[in-house]
């Protein structure tokens, strides 16, 4: 299906609130997606900078009772920009020129970067996050769950990831373990686009529907 990539690079990546390439969108979409200004975090959210931690807890919670669309995605925001802040000036200009080279199209470039970029700080979660998006866009199915894999054992609340895994197992005919990643995704973020009707539609597929 052709909303199945954008999906997974706006969950997987979190390109509606950072700044991850537009690898699938045609040309006439880039001006669109370069006007278009992530969500601010409403001023009640504390400043989590300085404990990541205990941030990220907060956040999470905060995420969950969101009383509407708009609240989660302020705070969603806020998670995506925590995940996002790199561990040192050179993992920040090897992110920054791996962003670079997926927004000029040239995946082979982005991936060797990002390749440096996990050798020299494999704590940094979005690094492997953004790799295993590109490897899903390659079709390389193997290498883009591996690196999910090293995303959750380092954050297993990534809503990302989950919904990705989701996609993947999809992909590959596996509807009960979509199923399942996709339901953890929710349990995490229930705000999350399109995962729910995902969800419903495999529930109908995997378990059949109630009488």
């Amino acid at each position: 299906m052709a909303w199945r990539v954008p999906l997974l690079i706006g969950i997987l990546a979190g390109v509606l609130i950072a700044d991850a390439p537009a690898l699938a969108q045609g040309p006439k979409a880039a001006p669109e997606r370069q006007q278009k200004k992530p969500p601010q975090p409403p001023a009640k959210l504390p400043n989590v900078g300085a404990d990541r931690v205990r941030g990220l807890d907060f956040l999470f919670g905060a995420l969950k009772a969101a009383p509407d669309e708009a609240s989660a995605k302020h705070v969603e925001a806020r998670i995506w920009a925590i995940w996002l802040q790199t561990p040192s000036d050179t993992a920040a200009l090897l992110m920054s020129r791996a962003k670079a080279a997926l927004d000029a199209r040239q995946p082979d470039v982005a991936l060797k970067l990002l390749d440096a970029l996990i050798k020299l700080r494999p704590d940094y979660i979005e690094a492997w996050n953004r790799r295993a998006t590109l490897y899903y866009l390659q079709n390389d199915y193997s290498r883009s769950l591996a690196d999910i894999e090293q995303v959750l054992s380092r954050e297993p609340r990534h809503f990302g990831a989950l919904a990705g895994l989701g996609m993947i197992m999809q992909d590959l005919g596996d509807d009960k373990r979509a199923l399942d990643a996709f339901r953890k995704a929710l349990a995490v973020n229930p705000h999350l686009e399109r995962v729910p009707e995902l969800v419903k539609t495999l529930t109908e597929k995997v378990e059949g529907r109630d009488i």
